[in-house]
């Protein structure tokens, strides 16, 4: 099987505490999986971990069969991997099109326009506010601006963690169907949420996480 993603035996310890424990987990290139659990359980934490943005031992972690254990997030970035994280961070004095493409410019990409008129193919009422700083945003267009930020790096890989959390159910709809449609664009997806409410019709496979330890649940 071709992975986007192969974890086996992921450890997070912070201040000594472990928070994740022996974590495998496996995505497919070009499929969905759900990473499911409550407030708490780890989640946020494995993704972090994924992104390089936490210290982890792993006995193995490889993305498109790369090493990434030790791999920067701007290498990351580089690879086609990006992640959404549940608050966002924009910058809220800049305007939403800087904000989406200040990943690009930090890592040089040269096709920066054609990415960023994919994005906005793929969401046009981003492109309709794209001149208004991300201040004058509501919480659900901030979550699309935030997709759209990381889609501009996320061309084989991208981590959306708690996408829906805080959204309205029109903008919820809104994200299912953004999200629904980066399978037919190649991507593979790690989609968390605290239940499977809005990801039960898009995935693939679902893993269920509990106080920092991962199970496989269904495969569709």
């Amino acid at each position: 099987m071709n992975l986007a993603l192969d974890i086996q035996s992921l450890n997070v310890s912070i201040d000594k505490i472990p928070i994740l424990r022996d974590v495998s987990i496996s995505v497919p290139k070009g499929k969905m999986v759900a990473l499911i659990g409550r407030n708490g359980a780890g989640k946020t934490t494995l993704m972090r971990a994924i992104m390089g943005l936490l210290p982890s031992k792993a006995a193995h972690m490889t993305a498109d069969g790369q090493n990434i254990g030790k791999t920067a997030p701007h290498r990351l970035a580089a690879m086609g991997i990006s992640y959404l994280p549940e608050d966002r961070r924009l910058i809220p004095s800049l305007t939403v099109e800087e904000n989406i493409l200040m990943p690009a410019w930090a890592n040089h990409i040269e096709d920066t326009r054609k990415r960023l008129e994919w994005t906005y193919e793929l969401m046009p009422e981003v492109a309709q506010f794209r001149s208004r700083r991300a201040l004058q945003l509501s919480g659900g267009q901030q979550k699309l601006v935030a997709l759209a930020r990381a889609l501009m790096m996320g061309q084989k890989l991208i981590l959306l963690d708690e996408p829906f959390e805080g959204v309205a159910p029109v903008l919820s709809r809104r994200l299912t169907e953004v999200i629904g449609r980066l399978r037919e664009h190649g991507l593979s997806v790690i989609l968390s949420e605290s239940d499977d409410t809005h990801s039960s019709d898009l995935v693939d496979v679902v893993f269920r996480i509990e106080r920092g330890v991962v199970r496989a649940d269904v495969e569709a």
